[in-house]
């Protein structure tokens, strides 16, 4: 099956699940999908390790278990997510007191240059914008 037959809730849920080792042990940080024609493209996270350190001592960071809360949450965020098809979505996670919490950040991104290739200009507007 082609990459833009998955619908895109299916793509951030496997973009997610890929992540999943990564994320256990994590107490907080940011999933970063950077998104293109609706489909994902290039996925990761972020995360400062040094101020993750001193919280993870207290919780021992995300478990399995709220890792999968983590994809369920992230695909539902997507219901908020416009009509746009290119740009990027960042989750940001926190566990704090053994509570998971879970912001979302959309970010739609046009390109100008598509746009004024559709919009061919008149040879008179070439005239004026050159001061003639």
């Amino acid at each position: 099956m082609a990459q833009d037959q998955v619908p895109l809730a299916r793509q951030v849920d496997v973009a997610i699940s890929q992540l999943e080792e990564e994320l256990k042990g994590m107490t907080a940080g940011t999933i970063v999908l950077q998104i293109r024609d609706d489909n994902v493209g290039k996925f990761g996270l972020r995360h400062l390790p040094l101020a993750c350190e001193e919280q993870q001592a207290e919780s021992g960071g995300l478990t399995a278990m709220q890792v999968a809360a983590l994809r369920r949450m992230a695909v539902q965020a997507l219901k908020r997510k416009g009509n746009w098809t290119h740009g990027e979505i960042c989750y940001d996670f926190a566990l704090r007191n053994g509570k998971l919490t879970l912001s979302v950040q959309f970010e739609s991104n046009y390109n100008m240059a598509n746009m004024l290739f559709r919009l061919k200009p008149k040879k008179r507007d070439f005239r004026e914008a050159a001061g003639d």
